[in-house]
């Protein structure tokens, strides 16, 4: 037993102190957010115009929403988690979705896209979760409560300037790689416009290329002799020529075939038939390159029979685990925000734990074959040990 306590030091901090030191002491009004959201619409747009415009991008967000997986929650009581996963599978989303997992599809899809995703939990009016709803980004507002510490959410009003919400417990948020002091995330598209641009400049030559070269176009060329029947009918024979030769390519369209017989010195050439179109492969490539890296997604997973070998498959899997396991760590305080309000809402006092399903079957494939091969070594040296006796 000690014979004298320690004093505890008495320190005067005010209330000021007590916030955050290091944030700059500004004050941002409502009406200042409301303005700084112009420019954050407008890439929300051109994300959303380079996702519409490359079917890779839209293909790589849709196989990591994909393969991010399910769960299960797991409780010491045994009738909280079978209400878990029970609201889980049943619990409203929207207007006409259902299921946690429908939830959590659209919520990581604009966490990616926009680099911030909102949600909110709706009560009904005796207080049990009615339904889970996805925020449309363009219509919030964020910013840095007093404290600096939290985030206050502002939603679009009848009045120029935003609203804010009165709730903060019901409000779902997350910010992918944010910016130190920053409350907004980045996208995963945030530096993908200069080479999308690129990409979509490459796509649209070609395109106007075989507009121009691939799409035929003849030039008919009728030359009258220096005589008097043909100088006094060269326009009437030169307008038959055309319409004869209008005649026969419409024809070629319906599946009939037309011959076209022609009189006198007539040439027919193709237009732009000598020109080559333009080896777009080589700059196509090392734009999409850019783009597949940014998206940190293997490039197998996408459809593209790039040279590669069995060895770095096997990497760029494991890096692609990695990636799907730091998206699942994002989403890990949401699910468990859910799930304790379900549970405090009905009665229940335990802490769910989330149980997401496996994502590298190669290990446990390598393992179950290992204990494979141990049964049956000691399968032979029993029978062995049999035989010797």
């Amino acid at each position: 037993m000690a014979l004298f306590k320690r004093k505890k030091p008495q320190v005067n901090f005010s209330k000021k102190d007590l916030l955050v030191q290091t944030r700059p002491k500004k004050v941002t009004e409502i009406e200042t957010i409301f303005g700084s959201s112009i420019s954050e619409n407008t890439k929300n747009y051109v994300y959303r115009k380079i996702r519409d415009y490359i079917p890779i991008v839209d293909a790589a967000f849709e196989k990591i929403e994909k393969i991010t997986g399910s769960f299960k929650f797991s409780c010491k009581d045994k009738k909280a988690e079978n209400f878990l996963n029970d609201f889980a599978l049943n619990v409203k989303v929207g207007h006409s979705m259902t299921g946690l997992y429908a939830f959590l599809q659209i919520y990581l899809d604009s966490l990616l896209m926009y680099g911030n995703a909102v949600g909110e939990i709706v009560l009904d009016k005796n207080y049990n979760i009615k339904a889970l709803y996805n925020a449309n980004i363009d219509d919030i507002f964020l910013c840095l409560d007093k404290d600096g510490l939290d985030v206050d959410v502002y939603v679009k009003g009848e009045s120029i300037a935003p609203i804010k919400t009165k709730n903060k417990d019901l409000i779902l948020f997350s910010s992918l790689n944010p910016n130190p002091g920053e409350v907004k995330g980045k996208s995963m598209l945030s530096s993908l416009p200069f080479v999308s641009d690129i990409l979509m400049k490459i796509y649209n030559a070609v395109g106007e290329n075989f507009d121009r070269v691939g799409n035929i176009r003849f030039s008919i060329n009728y030359n009258p002799k220096d005589t008097e029947i043909d100088n006094a009918y060269a326009k009437e024979r030169a307008e038959l020529i055309a319409k004869e030769w209008s005649d026969a390519m419409s024809c070629s369209k319906n599946g009939q075939i037309k011959d076209f017989i022609s009189v006198g010195d007539v040439k027919i050439t193709a237009i732009g038939a000598d020109n080559q179109l333009l080896d777009c492969q080589i700059p196509a490539r090392q734009m999409i390159e850019q783009i597949v890296a940014k998206l940190s997604i293997p490039p197998f997973m996408l459809g593209l029979s790039w040279s590669t070998t069995e060895r770095m498959c096997e990497q760029q899997s494991k890096f692609f685990i990695e990636e799907i396991s730091y998206y699942r760590r994002l989403l890990n305080p949401i699910i468990l925000k859910i799930a304790k309000t379900a549970l405090y809402l009905n009665g229940f006092i335990t802490k769910p734990k989330i149980c997401w399903s496996n994502l590298n079957f190669a290990d446990e494939y390598k393992a179950a074959q290992v204990k494979y091969l141990s049964a049956q070594t000691r399968k032979l040296e029993n029978e062995e040990n049999l035989t010797q006796l």
